[in-house]
């Protein structure tokens, strides 16, 4: 096609596998296997000298068909599906960190991925500095001979603080390390972060693409070669993401850019409420005019994300109070669904971090999390009002 198509139109047209049965949704190929014509032909699809399919784990046509319109949407060349969020966040590191290498990471991460660097990519015999999410300079002194990779997600979780991801790429580059960047909090609905020169952009699939909460996915997508190296590693680890999963992830890609819009304007007008009430300590917010990141979100995204934080006085105790009484709000810790949730991250989403590590993020007793779906606002206002007033 020689018109370039908007990312709207390309979260339901962008690409199709397509069956001489003609079908006008994408076809759910729920098999294990493939067959091959005969003995010949199965040698030159294993020996990868013929294209094609011959076992779900290593490639699917829906799958196939789920990692192409994510990587349009990335502006990436392709696109590795896994089972999982955390199996997406595995593959981009450990497919390219090894013993004796150096990682260096945003110390403001997912409580998850905290635990997965610490207790895990550690133990493997790779070193790992933690550094500031917002203070290039950090980075650029933890830089050592054998830094491989530089690791972050923007906006963090929860706080939504966000990193200069050109500053960061021009940084990596010129030491030789890959860039990666977890999407998960805008998605490639809000951000790409292949834009502004990083190598990997990461996702949670469960997230802003499903859109519902119904089932697990991830994605990492970036050029072909790097994909590639990935794609092994998954086929060999089996944490692809299983076809019936794929087929409901691309119908969420269907809705994901006009879900996401509704729900920015939305939390951005939840967050400017929670900003005036006299029991609110601070709001943690990517989009609110008064960030003193606003000209960077501005450039790297196009609005401030469906997720925002908020502190009240009194800590923990208070912080259970109001989750406690909400009305509309899930108590889950998920996001990015069309239902509205609300968290305490210190005791859920953080709460296998230490105290020490929880202080140096920024996640305090008081601190509640809420992920914006697509309820009317206003509802959403009544509710946090209530649940402030018991």
């Amino acid at each position: 096609m020689t018109h370039q198509l908007h990312p709207q139109t390309l979260a339901i047209r962008g690409s199709k596998e397509q069956t001489a049965y003609n079908e006008h949704h994408q076809a759910l190929f729920l098999t294990s296997s493939f067959m091959f014509d005969n003995a010949a032909d199965g040698a030159a699809l294993f020996a990868k000298q013929k294209q094609g399919y011959t076992y779900s784990r290593t490639a699917n046509p829906t799958v196939a068909a789920f990692q192409t319109r994510i990587a349009q949407l990335e502006r990436a060349q392709a696109g590795i599906a896994t089972a999982t969020g955390m199996a997406a966040i595995q593959a981009a590191l450990l497919t390219f960190l090894s013993a004796g290498d150096h990682l260096i990471s945003s110390r403001s991460l997912f409580g998850t991925t905290a635990g997965f660097i610490t207790g895990h990519l550690m133990r493997f015999g790779i070193q790992v500095t933690f550094v500031s999410q917002t203070d290039v300079s950090e980075w650029e002194k933890a830089i050592q001979p054998n830094t491989k990779m530089l690791f972050l997600e923007t906006p963090s979780n929860p706080l939504g603080e966000v990193a200069d991801l050109e500053a960061l790429a021009k940084l990596s580059h010129k030491n030789n390390a890959l860039l990666a960047v977890d999407n998960c909090f805008c998605s490639s609905a809000v951000q790409q972060p292949l834009k502004f020169g990083a190598d990997l952009s990461i996702q949670s699939a469960t997230k802003a693409i499903d859109g519902q909460g119904r089932v697990l996915g991830g994605i990492v997508c970036g050029n072909v070669d790097l994909v590639q190296q990935m794609a092994l590693y998954v086929n060999s680890m089996g944490i692809s993401l299983s076809p019936f999963n794929a087929w409901v992830l691309l119908s969420g890609t269907e809705t994901m850019m006009l879900r996401v819009r509704e729900q920015n304007e939305s939390a951005l007008k939840i967050a400017q409420y929670l900003q005036k009430h006299a029991k609110i300590k601070q709001v943690y917010y990517s989009g609110l005019p008064e960030n003193p990141q606003a000209d960077l979100v501005q450039k790297q995204q196009s609005g401030g994300g469906a997720v925002l934080a908020f502190e009240v006085y009194g800590g923990q105790a208070e912080a259970w109070k109001v989750i406690d009484s909400v009305q509309i709000f899930s108590k889950t810790a998920n996001f990015g669904d069309v239902r509205s949730t609300i968290t305490h991250p210190y005791t859920t989403t953080h709460g296998r971090m230490s105290p020490e590590d929880k202080a140096a993020s920024g996640i305090g007793e008081g601190l509640i999390r809420v992920a914006i779906g697509l309820e009317y606002v206003d509802d959403l206002i009544w509710d946090l009002e209530q649940a402030l007033a018991a």
